[in-house]
């Protein structure tokens, strides 16, 4: 069998336990002689371990009233508008990335519950922020100067027809998007934003059906929040 290249995707596939078994040897060989891959595979590694000993606190909390009105969509707020009933019609379950917030972890189906793959959605969410936003050159695939492309392709890969919202009005413009590995749901989209200030902002969505959809996921990391 021919040896396929290893990408940095593949450490995240193989974090997530999606890298099949039949490569993980070979893959550990191109971690061992690719020592930047290896650091960052360390790095990644260690950051899920400190993500999860986060959650840990937060997963039985309840949900206060004003982040059940914003999950539901009942809130009148226009900074949280955007993120309910849009998300929610497409099926889709959507992660905010938000620098220096607190929050909870939740489901549209069963407030203030959580199951390992909630918890997954989240985590996912928050690692490829903190990876991701910080980059200045390298931060996306696709630039937002080929929008119309980076839906499309987006849209394809992950299964759902995705629009990049325009958050002008709460002061983000639209940096660009990636793909990245999503756990159980195969494959999400990472859209990233930024306002004046050079803070950013991401979402990361993955396409359920409508039987297992929750919507909105919320979680604290004592860093990031997704929402």
């Amino acid at each position: 069998m021919t040896r396929r290249d290893f990408s940095e995707r593949d450490i995240h596939m193989a974090l997530d336990g999606e890298l099949p078994g039949e490569e993980r040897m070979a893959y550990d060989a191109w971690l061992e002689a690719n020592a930047e891959m290896k650091a960052k595979a360390a790095r990644y590694t260690a950051d899920r371990a400190a993500l999860r000993s986060a959650f840990a606190g937060v997963l039985d909390e309840p949900v206060p009233a004003r982040l059940r009105q914003a999950l539901l969509g009942e809130t009148s707020v226009k900074a949280t508008a955007w993120r309910s009933r849009w998300w929610l019609s497409a099926a889709a379950a959507v992660v905010l990335a938000v620098g220096g917030l607190s929050g909870y972890v939740a489901g549209i189906d069963g407030i203030g519950k959580t199951d390992n793959d909630d918890d997954q959605i989240a985590e996912q969410a928050i690692a490829a922020h903190v990876i991701y936003a910080a980059e200045k050159r390298h931060a996306v695939e696709v630039p937002a100067s080929d929008k119309d492309h980076l839906q499309t392709w987006l849209s394809n890969r992950v299964g759902l027809k995705l629009v990049a919202p325009d958050l002008a009005s709460e002061g983000f413009e639209l940096v660009g998007g990636r793909l990245l590995p999503a756990g159980s749901q195969g494959k999400a989209a990472m859209l990233l934003y930024e306002d004046a200030k050079g803070e950013r902002i991401s979402l990361f969505v993955t396409a359920e059906s409508a039987e297992t959809a929750k919507g909105t996921y919320m979680a604290e990391t004592g860093g990031p929040e997704a929402v």
